[in-house]
């Protein structure tokens, strides 16, 4: 089998998620696009790894699934605190980060 429809199957994926990052508001809406992002991307490593005969990508892969993992971990108790403290996942309502760098 080729790895053409592979591919295809990865830049489709990214594209949806790179959509929802860019139109969605809500952010576990967007942290789930980013988790999408990043999963396309481990299909790619495996594939050129498959392709070329090399254990590398699949190396690589299994160590993005274990950052993504702790990832996950850290994004979804940031969500939990700013869901507790602001009662919403509006990613408008939390950009008193923002606001606060600037003025120091």
């Amino acid at each position: 089998m080729t790895p053409e429809p592979f591919f295809f199957l990865a830049a489709l994926l990214f594209s949806i998620a790179l959509v929802g990052v860019v139109s969605r508001r809500n952010l576990f809406v967007i942290y789930m696009s980013i988790e999408l992002m990043l999963t396309s991307t481990s299909l790619v490593l495996v594939i050129f790894s498959k392709v070329l005969g090399s254990a590398d990508g699949s190396v690589m892969a299994l160590l993005m699934i274990a950052v993504i993992a702790a990832e996950a971990a850290l994004f979804l108790a940031m969500i939990i605190h700013l869901y507790r403290r602001n009662r919403t996942l509006d990613s408008e309502m939390c950009d008193e980060l923002k606001q606060e760098a600037n003025n120091a």
